[in-house]
């Protein structure tokens, strides 16, 4: 059932996206916490994500969530070899908040927990529309 999940319009994708974004920036410049910043953080993310490739792209909710995913566990792996050393290259402060700085298998839940909750969502809008009662137009 999760395999044929229809698409949901793209102004949700883009309504989606600029919530999480703002939700997102405000997190970074106001909260200095020991949960909200980095696991909820790391979990909103990637339903931002997830908006913004579903935005840009025709690609499937499935294709979509999993090409988040990867790209978030990728991400955190290459935290993992501590990719500045390996360069010799220390990137623009930018970058390196993005990036991140340090491997965590919480961050891995975290990105994990918001792919299951964006792929609910698709399913719970996908079954709403499924058992919404048809419209019949008499003359």
């Amino acid at each position: 059932m999760l395999l044929s999940l229809k698409r949901n319009r793209n102004v949700s994708y883009l309504l989606g996206f600029l919530f999480l974004l703002i939700l997102e920036i405000y997190i970074a410049n106001y909260i200095s916490d020991d949960f909200i910043r980095p696991y909820l953080g790391d979990f909103l993310v990637v339903i931002l994500l997830y908006c913004f490739l579903m935005l840009i792209s025709k690609t499937t909710v499935v294709k979509g969530l999993m090409s988040v995913l990867v790209f978030s566990f990728c991400i955190e792996f290459i935290q993992l070899i501590d990719i500045t050393k390996v360069l010799g290259y220390q990137p623009p402060r930018i970058v390196m908040i993005i990036l991140g700085s340090s491997f965590s298998l919480w961050d891995l839940l975290a990105y994990t927990m918001g792919i299951l909750c964006a792929g609910s969502i698709e399913w719970f809008f996908n079954a709403k529309e499924r058992n919404a009662p048809s419209k019949i137009w008499e003359s």
